[in-house]
């Protein structure tokens, strides 16, 4: 009887997690068939070429705008990400590093919009920057930094102490053990941080419309007091419009931002790829 029980309550745990299971699938195939669907239907190459004008138009300026913000996050972000994952994992004292860690958790479930409104304050109101470039690559780099330094950290901890302990067997110092031993283990989990880091800015709205504003032109060189567009910002506003041009308008951006996302995880899968064949190739 006991028995029979428990293979009741397992078969409707099991139930239960199969049903969630699918309900997530369904909206996400719902939800990636809809952008595909209408994307593709909306989508031309000249809107590659052609700016925005008014609710119609093409994306050349979205599309610009969007490389030149996430160019500008992984100016600051790369950097800082990554010498900050190995000062993490190679050199600060145990409770140092485990502050460092919990801030960097708390910073990646911060909402993007907070950090938005504090790069508005800060940035374009504050340092009177404006709605520019800068205040929205800026306010990216706070989201994409913790992502960075986090996966910096745990590919330099997946590399064995024995490979540190032998190169400083043979006089390295630790500086010298990680240029010369340490990071080429490690140095595919850090371009997959690194590529996360950026597909995640180039899906983010929120921060921007309170840092970069909206531009129909192409950008500028200015990185101050210049408004510029994104694909987020199409995709978000034009959805709404009771206009059909815009609402193609808005699924043609969805559907550019989708292959983008997508090309950047194809690649992140290649590096990975690789990573494993060359260990495999090593242990053999």
């Amino acid at each position: 009887m006991r028995r029979r029980r428990r293979k009741w309550k397992s078969a409707f745990g099991w139930g239960l997690a199969w049903l969630a299971f699918a309900l997530v699938l369904f909206g996400l195939v719902d939800l990636v068939g809809s952008v595909l669907w209408q994307g593709i239907r909306s989508f031309h190459f000249s809107m590659l070429f052609e700016p925005t004008q008014g609710i119609a138009g093409g994306l050349e300026n979205a599309i610009l705008g969007t490389f030149e913000l996430v160019f500008i996050g992984v100016v600051f972000a790369a950097p800082l990400g990554i010498l900050g994952g190995i000062f993490t994992s190679e050199f600060a004292p145990p409770r140092l590093a485990a502050v460092i860690r919990f801030v960097a958790e708390v910073l990646s479930g911060v909402p993007s919009i907070v950090i938005g409104y504090f790069g508005y304050l800060l940035l374009v109101l504050h340092f009177h920057w404006g709605f520019s470039a800068l205040a929205g690559g800026v306010a990216l780099t706070l989201i994409m930094l913790p992502y960075i330094l986090r996966t910096t950290d745990t590919s330099l901890q997946q590399v064995p102490l024995l490979q540190r302990e032998a190169a400083w067997a043979l006089g390295m110092t630790r500086t010298q053990a990680i240029l010369k031993t340490v990071w080429r283990p490690a140095a595919s989990g850090m371009a997959t941080g690194l590529l996360l880091a950026i597909a995640i800015g180039l899906g983010e709205t929120a921060p921007l419309l309170y840092t970069a504003g909206w531009n129909s032109n192409n950008p500028s060189l200015a990185l101050t007091h210049s408004q510029v567009g994104y694909l987020t910002y199409v995709a978000y506003t034009y959805l709404d419009e009771p206009y059909a041009q815009a609402r193609q308008l808005a699924y043609a951006a969805g559907f550019v931002l989708l292959m983008l996302i997508l090309v950047i995880q194809l690649v992140v899968r290649f590096v990975v790829w690789r990573s494993a064949a060359r260990s495999g190739r090593s242990a053999a």
